[in-house]
């Protein structure tokens, strides 16, 4: 791990009744982290100090996840962009460069369509602009069925299946500490996503026409997204892609690797 140093939720804000939390820490360009599915913002833990050293870093719990309430039977991306737009003008931030990991670059997409003189730049994170095809809204379906059915199961069968196969070997005590984080979501903040995700809009228009700096990194081996369909997204664009060998979780698969692109990304913005 690059760093045992641990950022901790130091703020809360009360949004529709709801506690929202969030840590602040860093001077400089703003830089909002919003983490994935079952996920909450400690996973940006080894990155908050390196990136924090010359930028001012946001990391949201997202609706549902973390420390942060529900607020809904269902959380849409829409939702989620509002939130974190709510958290930015408590802030009095103006604008602001997103990076998003998995459901958190769909809440980014939304974002920079709902408050497009907000971004400053944008990373999708092991993340895609498409909507779900219909295999994947009835996958979703699926696991909303499963999670009511046996919750435990769900959640620790679903964290394995984000990483490469040889990584579900190799890295078990981070995904053992993933599952653990992952358990402490609510049923109903497991469902509002999933509901939120599933009807999600198609943004891919804003990969080819945002005019801020943009940035796709995928895993080649990811079990979630299809390498090779998800990269055809940005053809005949300008969005930069970085490719990783293993799968959706490159935060922890290929960690060095990703803040060093991160922080270039950083620079350049």
């Amino acid at each position: 791990m690059l760093s045992l140093q641990k950022h901790k939720i130091l703020n809360q804000l009360i949004y529709k009744n709801t506690k929202i939390s969030y840590s602040d820490q860093g001077k400089g360009n703003v830089v909002v982290l919003l983490h994935g599915f079952l996920e909450n913002s400690t996973m940006w833990n080894a990155f908050v100090p390196e990136i924090g050293n010359r930028n001012r870093v946001i990391a949201i719990d997202l609706l549902g996840h973390g420390t942060t309430d529900c607020i809904g039977y269902i959380h849409s991306m829409e939702d989620q962009a509002d939130m974190v737009h709510a958290v930015l003008q408590n802030l009095k931030i103006r604008k602001a460069i997103l990076i998003g990991h998995s459901m958190g670059g769909y809440i980014a997409l939304a974002f920079a369509e709902l408050y497009p003189e907000n971004i400053k730049g944008l990373v999708l994170l092991n993340s895609t602009s498409r909507a779900d095809n219909v295999e994947r809204k009835t996958n979703r379906d699926r696991a909303i069925k499963a999670v009511k059915q046996n919750y435990t199961a769900f959640v620790r069968m679903s964290i394995a299946n984000l990483f490469s196969e040889k990584n579900r070997a190799i890295l078990i005590d981070a995904i053992e500490n993933v599952k653990l984080e992952a358990l402490k979501i609510p049923l109903q903040g497991i469902v509002a996503a999933l509901e939120g995700m599933k009807i999600r809009k198609d943004r891919e228009v804003i990969l080819h026409f945002a005019n801020y700096p943009k940035l796709l990194i995928l895993g080649k081996q990811d079990p979630v997204l299809n390498y090779n369909e998800t990269s055809t997204q940005i053809e005949n664009t300008e969005v930069k892609l970085i490719s990783f060998p293993d799968g959706h979780m490159s935060h922890i698969e290929n960690e060095k690797e990703l803040l060093l692109v991160l922080l270039e990304f950083l620079r350049s913005v």
